[in-house]
């Protein structure tokens, strides 16, 4: 796997790639403590600047540990296509009527009751640094690709991994 470490506006340009394939991260607050928090989010949006959105509850526990500490680690996962990447940023909490009523859709209504619910907030990370790790193709070409690896002794180049400044 060759390394390849991306600068602002072409790391940014990867991340938003990697988010909108993959939609679903684990949220981990409460970083500095033992346990951390870890709950499922799904993205509802990367806006132009690179910030990443989503929808959450007012009263939620990772609502209430970032309003004591904004740092947070968001972990993209897609094993089927061998895409991961771990994005750190700062959250915070968003409530302006003209945003949530922008991410909201019909299937929000399976947490909240509508746009107008009171516990209804955003939550928009600020990416600081990231990692990826991309094979650039799905998970059978990359088994092959180390199959082959395996037989011949040459290593083969089964994607790319590295470091994104954001």
């Amino acid at each position: 796997m060759s390394t390849e470490n991306l600068e602002y506006s072409e790391a940014r340009k990867k991340m938003k790639s990697m988010v909108e394939d993959i939609k679903t991260a684990m949220m981990i607050t409460n970083i500095g403590s033992k346990p951390v928090d870890a709950i499922p989010m799904t993205t509802k949006r990367v806006d132009t600047e690179g910030n990443i959105w989503f929808l959450s509850g007012m009263n939620s526990d990772h609502n209430g540990n970032i309003a004591k500490d904004q740092d947070v680690q968001l972990l993209y996962s897609d094993p089927k296509d061998y895409e991961f990447i771990s994005i750190y940023g700062k959250a915070s909490i968003v409530t302006e009527k003209d945003i949530l009523e922008d991410l909201y859709s019909k299937v929000d209504d399976t947490w909240f009751k509508g746009e107008d619910d009171p516990n209804l907030s955003a939550l928009k990370i600020d990416p600081k640094e990231a990692y990826f790790w991309d094979t650039k193709s799905n998970k059978y070409v990359s088994l092959f690709k180390m199959g082959v690896g395996a037989l011949t002794g040459d290593q083969k180049d089964i994607g790319e991994k590295g470091k994104l400044d954001l």
